[in-house]
């Protein structure tokens, strides 16, 4: 059986709720009984959310997903074997997928300013290139709960991470805070609750500075940047910094994400219906292990009901406050001392300079990045970014479909090699 996974951000910074993809079974009895405690007042909290008595008030920001529900609907698929694949045994990302399959491969480590330690790998080139034949550095940043092995989910022929590397790309793969790679702090433990006390916003101008400054100073080069989902948001709000994008070279999004007024999927309306994430923060919960019998009520509430296909979902859902691509929301006396203003300043997508070239790749039965939100982020740039439009695609197809490669990397790795291949600096 394959995990299911909801990450929720609710309205108090400090609340942060995190869900973690585990690949064993809670160990200890103290673990066992804190799962028991915590199923408890789930049960009681979910009859009060079905009954319409959840906590009340506006619903800012909301995070989740949904991974690979292989309890609702039975079947395996290739994605899905991979990733138990990667949830087994022991070693990074490199030691259990990239050198096995004879790529080269090292694992990288850096720490950002606020204390968190991301691991980072490198493929230099493909298994069958010269090492001297290295072209430019293309970074891949994965979405919400995903990992850096996110690129290299189906074979090596119908992978990105695989198919740059085998084009003579220097491939380098980020993974945030928080993930199954990525979990170390200079101070706290996965178990402290001020180890989940952040939002995307610091992913943005924390993880990815930290990242991207590692993979610039080694490589002496500018970077192309290449994101998807939450990696989209990560990168359009870091674009927006001037440290970050003198950097980059040019930037791939794929199901750009930074208004969600359109959002379609079920769940995630679901979700807001029942007001999850006030309800689970009110319950004190910061951590949880999605094998309990709570997170199995969970995702039956959200999954079942409307005949909402689960199988294969590996998608992101960011809900960013109504109307505005804005900074984490302090409340009025807390923005005011943060950013001098009552209201969290938006980030100003029309400052990203025109002269940086950017991809966007979306498609037209993504109920995450609708097509209306997407072309509200286009209309909102200084630039005109080159399209390509799927009109069959949904939001995880364009990182896991065995389709992808002809449908989009052709096209993406194009404008790779015409904006990036040759900027050091």
């Amino acid at each position: 059986m394959f995990n299911c996974l909801i990450f929720i951000h609710g309205h108090i910074k400090g609340n942060t709720l995190c869900i973690l993809r585990e690949s064993t079974p809670l160990g200890s009895g103290e673990e066992r009984r804190e799962a028991s405690n915590t199923t408890a007042k789930a049960r009681r909290a979910l009859a009060m959310a079905m009954a319409g008595h959840a906590p009340g008030g506006a619903l800012p920001l909301i995070l989740l997903v949904v991974s690979c529900c292989g309890r609702i609907v039975s079947g395996a698929s290739p994605a899905a074997a991979a990733l138990r694949r990667v949830g087994s045994g022991s070693g990074g990302l490199c030691d259990q997928l990239l050198l096995p399959l004879g790529y080269p491969c090292t694992e990288h480590n850096v720490e950002t300013k606020d204390g968190f330690l991301l691991s980072l790998q490198h493929i230099p080139h493909g298994k069958n290139k010269a090492a001297d034949s290295t072209g430019p550095p293309v970074f891949l940043q994965h979405g919400l709960f995903q990992g850096g092995d996110t690129w290299f989910i189906n074979s090596a022929e119908q992978s990105l991470g695989y198919i740059l590397a085998d084009n003579g790309f220097d491939v380098w793969i980020g993974n945030v805070r928080g993930t199954r790679w990525s979990k170390g702090h200079s101070t706290f433990s996965v178990h402290d609750k001020l180890f989940w006390d952040w939002s995307w916003q610091e992913l943005a101008e924390y993880d990815l500075l930290a990242m991207l400054g590692y993979v610039y100073t080694v490589t002496q080069s500018k970077i192309l940047y290449v994101g998807h989902s939450q990696g989209t948001i990560m990168g359009l709000a870091a674009l927006t910094m001037p440290e970050i994008v003198k950097m980059i070279s040019s930037a791939a999004l794929l199901c750009p994400i930074s208004y969600l007024d359109h959002v379609s999927a079920s769940f995630v309306l679901r979700a807001v219906a029942m007001h999850l994430d006030q309800m689970l923060v009110t319950m004190g919960i910061h951590q949880l292990n999605f094998r309990s019998d709570m997170g199995v009520q969970i995702v039956d509430s959200l999954c079942d009901g409307e005949h909402v296909d689960c199988n294969n979902l590996l998608s992101a859902i960011t809900v960013i406050r109504k109307g505005t691509f804005a900074k984490y929301d302090y409340g009025l006396l807390g923005n005011l001392r943060r950013y001098g203003h009552l209201r969290p300043p938006a980030f100003d997508l029309s400052s990203i300079p025109e002269s940086l070239p950017i991809w966007m790749g979306y498609g037209g039965l993504d109920a995450l990045a609708d097509v209306t939100d997407v072309q509200r982020t286009i209309r909102e740039l200084g630039s005109t970014p080159e399209l390509l439009y799927i009109g069959d695609y949904g939001h995880i197809d364009f990182v896991m479909s065995v389709k992808a490669k002809d449908d989009v990397y052709v096209d993406l790795i194009r404008f790779l090699r015409e904006n990036g291949w040759h900027n050091s600096y």
